[in-house]
């Protein structure tokens, strides 16, 4: 009898242990924003991602990922220039969608790090980069920035008139707001 109670207090506390780690987060579009900073000669300029699909799952309690997929069409990501965008998808060729799939997450002094495989043009690359996870009530916030060099993807190195380039260097910055359930 006191066997049959120690293993149903274990099974019960391994239930609640395993259910508060098994968080999925919804992200909120309209709270959310994925961005990429660019150069250029003379001058630079910010392309917002209107649509994508996530993926995140983790510990609700500590906020610790577990999983996370980001899938996107170039397409959906608009610099406020319509020439401009569609110079992008003519120069990304025939592969005009990305991904990102969450690898691990470690301290680094002060900073929580992460790291992924991100593909781009047909090619997939690791990166790390900071980010910080908050949670008020059931809404969590994610916020990073991950910086990469479009030329490590075999993209080639974007000049117009020998006079304009754009730097291969640029930033991605996440702010994603979801609900944890």
């Amino acid at each position: 009898m006191k066997t049959t109670r120690i293993a149903t207090g274990c099974a019960l506390a391994l239930s609640c242990l395993t259910a508060a780690q098994a968080n999925s987060l919804t992200v909120d579009k309209s709270r959310s924003r994925i961005q990429v900073d660019a150069r250029a000669t003379g001058h630079s300029f910010t392309g917002t991602l209107n649509d994508y699909q996530a993926a995140i799952s983790g510990n609700g309690r500590t906020l610790e990922p577990a999983a996370v997929a980001l899938t996107w069409k170039f397409s959906d990501l608009k610099t406020g220039d319509d020439k401009r965008d569609r110079e992008m998808l003519k120069w990304l060729g025939a592969a005009p969608e990305g991904s990102f799939r969450f690898i691990k997450t470690w301290k680094e002094g002060d900073k929580t790090m992460a790291q992924g495989t991100l593909a781009i043009h047909g090619i997939s690359k690791t990166i790390a980069f900071p980010y910080t996870a908050t949670k008020e009530g059931e809404w969590v916030t994610i916020d990073g920035t991950a910086t990469l060099n479009y030329q490590d993807f075999s993209l080639p190195l974007i000049e117009s008139f020998a006079v304009m380039k754009v730097d291969p260097a640029l930033s991605v910055r996440f702010h994603l707001v979801g609900q944890s359930k």
